[in-house]
């Protein structure tokens, strides 16, 4: 049963629906797996299907963010999470943002990178799985129709840049990881593992400071005044919607709980007192990967960022077993005295220098000041 509280819309039936591919995503599957293994329960399904093939880095978000999206019931997104990263930000570029993101989107696991997929898979109670039966559990959930809300964060940069990410914002080790191993694509999801073993054995440490403003510890991890929420079948992205009263129709939502980046954080920020951290991670939903299940208490729309972060000083062996209990999500019971982790509302980085990469859901972005 869902969650006391939560609303979920229902796709019509018949179903049109858009699906958004990458042939070259993962190992290079996506395509034939999409016709061997969702194309069938589909059609059963009574959900019918355009599909578009994406060539190129940003093809997919130039097509949502320029086309009459009214032909459809739901954008299926059949590939990484870099896909979905694409589509949100397209979707939030178009003047009609706000009912362009009230459409359900799906995420179908095509890539190397799943999380957002794995990360449905157990908010639907159903067991630890990978591969070809992850894609059948998500191709089950988007035929059973159900669509509900999903959280977005909004990330600005010293730069100027405002992105709109639905899994998380890295810096470090687990950002190093992720980037370093585009090289191993081809070995599917076992390219985490060697892109993990080769990092820790050049353990870098990255200077800079941290700054959050805590989800208040009577809310739990569901704080009150927030922006609301997108939809989500098989937990599918939607709408965000401004503070009442802030911005010209059309505009992009204000970010209410944030100072400009080049003044102060607002005094009932905490500031952490280290500077010295191998990763910082702001990740929102539970997995980080297939099998990494990051941030347990994690749900779709909990109003919430899980920060965590890694003080330097901590030794190979321990951040290997981090890993490890990881994926069990068991990595907080370790009581590792390094690794700190912290429901918020809001976070700033400022880096000493720009070393390292930062990434927003698994895409690189240049090392910079930046807050969501």
């Amino acid at each position: 049963l869902p969650p006391a509280g939560d609303s979920y819309g229902v796709l019509p039936r018949p179903c049109r629906a858009l699906v958004l591919l990458n042939p070259q995503s993962g190992s290079g599957r996506a395509l034939s797996d999409f016709e061997a293994v969702v194309q069938p329960m589909l059609a059963e399904a009574e959900i019918a299907t355009t599909i578009f093939i994406t060539e190129r880095p940003h093809h997919a978000h130039e097509k949502v963010r320029d086309e009459d999206l009214s032909q459809w019931d739901t954008l299926v997104i059949m590939s990484g999470d870099g896909l979905l990263y694409e589509v949100v930000n397209g979707l939030m570029e178009r003047p009609d943002w706000k009912d362009a993101m009230k459409k359900p989107l799906c995420i179908l696991p095509g890539g190397s990178g799943n999380a957002l997929a794995a990360s449905i898979n157990y908010y639907a109670g159903y067991d630890h799985v990978a591969k070809k039966k992850l894609l059948t559990n998500c191709t089950f959930i988007l035929c059973k129709g159900l669509h509900t809300q999903m959280d977005l964060v909004s990330l600005s940069t010293a730069s100027g840049k405002r992105l709109f990410s639905f899994l998380g914002f890295g810096w470090g080790f687990i950002s190093d990881v992720d980037i370093d191993s585009e090289k191993y694509r081809w070995l599917g999801s076992a390219r985490f593992t060697l892109g993990t073993l080769q990092c820790l054995a050049k353990l870098r440490v990255y200077q800079g400071r941290l700054s959050y403003l805590p989800a208040s510890p009577e809310q739990g991890p569901s704080p009150a005044p927030r922006a609301p929420p997108v939809p989500v079948t098989n937990g599918q992205a939607g709408h965000v919607l401004p503070p009442a009263g802030k911005e010209a129709p059309g505009s992009l939502p204000a970010d209410s709980l944030l100072a400009p980046l080049g003044q102060p954080v607002p005094a009932h920020w905490t500031v952490v007192p280290e500077e010295e951290f191998v990763l910082v991670y702001a990740i929102y939903q539970s997995h980080l990967g297939t099998n990494l299940l990051m941030a347990p208490a994690a749900r779709l729309h909990d109003g919430c960022i899980h920060l965590f972060y890694m003080k330097a000083g901590i030794s190979r062996l321990a951040l290997l077993k981090l890993f490890l209990a990881m994926s069990r999500g068991t990595h907080l019971d370790l009581n590792c005295p390094h690794l700190c982790y912290v429901p918020v509302r809001a976070f700033r980085l400022e880096p000493r220098a720009a070393t390292g990469i930062m990434t927003v859901d698994g895409e690189a972005l240049a090392c910079e000041p930046v807050q969501g």
